[in-house]
């Protein structure tokens, strides 16, 4: 008798444990995929995002010594965990978890296989090119899976229960990258199958048609309660167009920003747009949340470049916005002219209720900087700091402003147009006090979606190349990490290898947007005007052959346009 209330014991206790568990369907997963509110709810304990990529295994932390080891270390398309007969082992995860991002520079036709929950048949059985030349549903929507200048990219969610290991058979083609989100161990998800359901299928093809509209944000368009402010004004140097959201209804965010401004020309466009800068405050804080000039803050550098993703872009009707901006009582935007010229810009806002209770939701980040916080550790050269900051919250995404002036011979390729490849470095994510990093990439160019060093321009949801001059003079490159965001508890940080010193000259600037926890502050403070305008020389107005106006306003030069010794 004894035995079987152990027993009913051990049943009720499971039960209530599954009862508080938070189940995800599929077309909950695929939600996620244009989830803006989602990004501003802090982490659960648990939740976590990694990488497995063919990074160089020669790069380690040697806990022993403390120290770093060949961590510049560059063969990135050798690296893999481990060889099972003729087959080759890239990945090992445990679940609960969702596959949220695949990447590779070289997929061939060599068969890939994702052996999901213990299962002895593979989930999903393909030549690896199969995952991106549309050929194989539900791999073949376009905003989700494509080639961006030569990099192939896969959004489609992938999820699993308890495990999932992916093998590749000979002629698989080399270079690999598998972003994937773990949840908290009493999550349920489903285990994928590559047979949808009518629902799910319908709701992988509405996230498609959403992520291919470029700047559409469809949390506005489900709100009862929408205020839009707007405000044009002449701002004098020195001066700041301000405005503040008072709620008189209890917690709200910003769900949208637009601005347009007006300029003389393209040189004093590049001028005005980095001797501008916005300031948001929430909270009455003393410190702001947001601070970067202003074109940078829209994700492309210098000047205005024409391009639209989910939540940002440039557009001939103006700039836009649609990451989403919660606050407790009120919000302070200014735009500040730090310039020497007198300039005319209007501001949109839109704004309403929170859905979730403030408690839960942190507070939007974004700053611009150049070189602040390099690792004072000699052996982690050459990582080069995007982001450093301690609290709780989630990394989302980057805009990375390269200017890259000089040509020469490259040492590391032969092929790369007689300059200066300046784009070999890997990203490195370091969460909550990693001393090796749960995120290590394979390449610069491959963080952000491309591949092989190309400099053609592309425009897709998550990331984007606005310019690019044959990688010598400017190049500007962005990734949102929206369903991959990173979560974390204590602490973020993260680099990317910057191989070629500021001398040369190759010079980086980064604006990084991500979510804290409410009174958190970050470390990063705001860039006296001359350090934003006058470390590169200014592009001459280069006029582009033929009828591409697409071209001509994303400022696409010729490699040689610039002569600098």
């Amino acid at each position: 008798m004894t035995r079987w209330y152990v027993v009913l014991a051990v049943v009720a206790v499971c039960f209530c444990g599954l009862a508080g568990a938070e189940e995800l369907t599929y077309v909950d997963l695929i939600g996620r995929l244009t989830d803006l509110e989602g990004l501003a709810v802090l982490p659960q304990s648990g939740e976590t995002c990694a990488q497995w990529s063919s990074y160089d295994r020669a790069s380690r932390y040697d806990a022993a010594t403390g120290e770093y080891v060949r961590w510049e270390a560059n063969g990135d398309g050798d690296g893999l965990i481990r060889k099972e007969g003729e087959n080759l082992v890239l990945a090992e995860m445990e679940g609960p978890g969702v596959i949220s991002r695949i990447w590779s520079a070289m997929p061939k036709a060599g068969h890939i296989k994702f052996y999901l929950d213990g299962a002895e048949l593979p989930a999903i059985d393909l030549p690896f090119i199969g995952l991106f030349d549309h050929k194989h549903p539900p791999f073949n929507r376009p905003a989700l899976v494509h080639m961006a200048a030569r990099g192939q990219n896969c959004y489609v969610p992938i999820p699993y229960q308890k495990s999932c290991k992916i093998i590749v058979e000979k002629g698989w083609g080399r270079y690999y990258q598998f972003t994937y989100t773990t949840f908290p161990k009493s999550t349920v998800v489903p285990t994928f199958k590559m047979e949808l359901s009518s629902a799910e299928s319908k709701a992988l093809d509405k996230a498609d048609a959403i992520l291919s509209k470029g700047g559409l944000n469809p949390s506005g368009k489900k709100r009862s309660t929408v205020n839009v402010d707007v405000h044009k004004s002449t701002i004098a140097p020195g001066k700041s167009l301000r405005m503040k959201i008072d709620s008189k209804i209890g917690p709200a965010a910003i769900t949208g920003l637009k601005v347009k401004t007006d300029f003389e020309d393209k040189d004093d466009e590049i001028d005005g747009l980095r001797e501008l800068a916005i300031r948001i405050t929430w909270d009455d804080e003393k410190s702001a949340a947001v601070w970067t000039p202003l074109g940078d803050f829209f994700g492309t550098a210098p000047g205005e470049n024409l391009y639209e993703s989910f939540p940002l872009g440039m557009t001939e009707d103006g700039y836009y916005s649609n990451w989403y901006m919660p606050f407790a009582k009120n919000a302070k935007i200014e735009i500040v002219n730090e310039g020497e010229k007198t300039r005319t810009v209007e501001l949109e806002l839109t704004h309403s209720p929170t859905d979730k209770p403030i408690e839960q939701l942190g507070r939007f980040h974004a700053k611009w900087h150049r070189d602040a916080f390099i690792p004072a550790d000699k052996k982690r050269w050459p990582d080069w700091t995007i982001l450093t900051t301690k609290g709780r919250g989630r990394f989302c995404g980057v805009m990375l402003h390269i200017w890259n002036p000089k040509g020469g011979q490259c040492p590391l390729v032969k092929w790369c147009f007689g300059h200066y490849w300046w784009g070999e470095g890997d990203e490195k994510f370091f969460v909550d006090g990693e001393k090796f990093p749960s995120t290590f990439g394979t390449g610069t160019e491959d963080y952000f979606g491309y591949a092989w060093g190309s400099g053609d321009l592309f425009a897709n949801c998550y990331h984007n190349q606005t310019i690019s001059m044959g990688n010598k003079g400017h190049i500007s490159v962005n990734r949102f990490q929206i369903a991959d965001n990173v979560p974390f508890q204590t602490s973020f940080e993260g680099a990317i290898e910057k191989y070629f010193p500021n001398d040369w000259p190759t010079l980086y600037a980064a604006i990084v947007y991500w979510y804290q926890a409410a009174g958190q502050s970050d470390p990063y403070g705001e860039a006296p005007v001359k350090d934003r305008t006058d470390y590169y020389v200014k592009p001459k107005i280069f006029k582009v052959k033929g009828t591409n106006e697409k071209a001509k306003k994303s400022y696409m030069f010729a490699i040689d346009y610039l002569k600098l010794e």
